[in-house]
């Protein structure tokens, strides 16, 4: 090959190099953009547990989802910019898998190229999802998970497109131990903790770490569990004021029934997985007496609160029964979302996450609240009473 042929081929394979590297470039600067909004409308993924074990808590936030969307759209749509853009809703069914939660992640930011996504609900499955949401820079507002590491990298760093409309487990176990403390007078308690999820026993721990009486004894059970009658038993003679049971209403309505059958009649505390009136339905109305949960949203608590009043008579008009916790936390996630794009002025996905990032003092049905420096969710948290089970009392926890 003669010397100006070598020059040339030469030549010619460092443009290629050059191309090749600008082609990556360009492709990772577009990657790092996000999605963008088509057309008239705001497309908003939902990955949701609509069926699997979580189905109950997934189908009452698909509800809140869709009444905020459709009030949404039926006010004119989101402001972006200079112009207003209808909600569209891209619903699928993660099937309270992890796997399928990262699944229908890819598909949302892929396949659908929606802006941002409401959900999961639970912290596992929320945490299967959040590769794909962050390989495509787009945000995900979870109405319940409520693990304190949700929205933190392993390192400590915050997941710059993961946010909560909820409060963490920290809180809520220590503000169960406060109320045990303070309100109940319980110097002696048993513990029955979900230790199948990290959302029980992240709970249990928060409250060990507050709680300033005596824990007589302390035990575990496992999601799907029928028969609690071995470890009550075991409790009745130990002289305890109180148990606190962090967990999901379908176990906990059971242990309060075979709690009250075996004529253990001592107050039951637990967390937010029971603010459903399954909790009751469980339980038997006739048992669910002397019945505690920390929740975010206290319908006795709503009358004061002008935006929970609007949402609680509209989901009542649309559904035809009264508002339930999880739908609230899922109708808050959507107007979050509907705040960062206006605060913004775009509906870029990289801009929504910096939009949700500064949220400060927003008016939800949950009350008022702001984005920490952690993606969490500033708020109040209540605890409510069951009667009879019906809530009959509210204490708000400082």
């Amino acid at each position: 090959m003669q010397k100006w042929q070598k020059q040339t081929l030469k030549l010619m394979t460092m443009g290629a190099a050059i191309l090749s590297l600008a082609g990556c470039a360009s492709a990772k600067s577009s990657a790092s953009q996000g999605n963008n909004p088509t057309g008239k409308t705001v497309k908003i993924g939902v990955n949701m547990e609509l069926s699997g074990a979580a189905a109950g808590y997934g189908e009452q936030q698909k509800q809140g989802i869709q009444l905020a969307a459709h009030e949404i759209n039926q006010a004119g749509g989101i402001k972006v910019g200079n112009t207003k853009k209808k909600v569209q809703l891209v619903i699928r069914d993660n099937k309270t898998s992890n796997t399928t939660a990262a699944s229908v992640a890819a598909q949302l930011v892929n396949n659908d190229k929606v802006v941002a996504v409401v959900g999961p609900a639970t912290t596992n499955a929320g945490t299967a999802a959040i590769p794909n949401m962050t390989k495509a820079s787009v945000p995900t507002v979870s109405p319940s998970a409520t693990d304190p590491d949700y929205t933190l990298q392993k390192n400590g760093k915050v997941q710059k497109y993961v946010f909560r409309a909820c409060y963490q487990n920290n809180l809520q176990g220590s503000s169960a131990a406060k109320f045990m403390t303070t309100d109940l007078k319980a110097k002696r308690v048993a513990i029955l903790t979900d230790n199948s999820s990290d959302y029980g026993t992240g709970l249990t721990k928060a409250f060990k770490k507050t709680y300033t009486g005596k824990v007589v004894s302390s035990q575990a059970f496992q999601e799907g569990d029928k028969d609690f009658n071995a470890v009550l038993t075991s409790l009745k003679h130990k002289q305890i004021d109180a148990i606190y049971a962090p967990g999901y209403y379908s176990e906990i309505g059971l242990i309060i029934k075979q709690a009250r059958q075996a004529g253990i009649d001592v107050p039951v505390v637990g967390s937010d997985g029971m603010a459903d009136t399954k909790l009751a339905q469980i339980a038997g109305k006739s048992n669910s007496n002397k019945i505690y949960y920390t929740t975010p949203f206290s319908t006795k608590a709503a009358a004061s609160n002008q935006v929970a009043s609007k949402f609680m008579s509209a989901y009542k008009a649309k559904y035809g029964s009264t508002a339930p916790t999880f739908s609230a936390l899922a109708y808050d996630s959507v107007y979050m979302v509907k705040a960062a794009i206006e605060k913004e002025g775009s509906a870029n996905s990289v801009k929504i996450a910096d939009g949700l990032a500064d949220l400060k003092n927003f008016k939800g049905t949950t009350g008022t609240m702001s984005i920490d420096k952690e993606h969490d969710a500033e708020k109040t948290i209540s605890i409510e009473q069951l009667t009879n089970g019906t809530v009959s009392n509210t204490y708000n926890i400082k």
